[in-house]
């Protein structure tokens, strides 16, 4: 039984679909389908000219339910990012934590890092979507994820040495 890691995995899944809804959304609002801004739509089809039902069906849908918006502010674009980087980072930070939990860690390591990894990627993702460039949320991500890397890393050698 792994219960802390278990819970982490569910806690940062959330975060993961939470992420998701939230650039669909915009996309549905800037109607920029594939990549990241309009200059990326331009290259594709648009699929409003000769709409399969399918197509017709959502945008209706879409329009009645989302706020439409025309210019491009790089939302899209951070909140790709910031979808992208949580998936870049948290599937190997939850190893840490599954192996730490096999191998009987101390519990309380378990769940600092599990914590710190779950908060530093909602700072992160809000710094991210925010702000462009460097925020204060960012930073606390950046330096918080890390800091699992390295104390999951570590600890994770630690646990695998004494085993053997």
């Amino acid at each position: 039984m792994i219960p802390i890691s278990t819970l982490f995995i569910g806690l940062n899944g959330l975060v993961a679909i939470a992420l998701s809804y939230i650039v669909v959304m915009e996309r549905i609002r800037t109607r920029v389908w594939h990549g990241e801004s309009q200059e990326d739509a331009t290259t594709q089809p648009d699929y409003l000219e000769n709409p399969t039902q399918w197509a017709a069906f959502i945008e209706q849908i879409a329009q009645k339910t989302v706020i439409s918006k025309s210019s491009d502010d790089g939302l899209l674009q951070r909140k790709v990012r910031a979808h992208a980087n949580f998936t870049e980072y948290v599937p190997i930070a939850l190893l840490f934590l599954i192996a730490l939990e096999w191998m009987k860690a101390a519990p309380w390591l378990v769940w600092s890092l599990g914590g710190t990894l779950t908060v530093a990627r909602i700072a992160y993702a809000w710094g991210v979507i925010q702000i462009y460039g460097p925020s204060p949320g960012r930073a606390i991500g950046f330096f918080g994820t890390w800091f699992v890397y390295i104390a999951g890393s570590l600890a994770c050698l630690y646990y695998g040495i004494k085993g053997l």
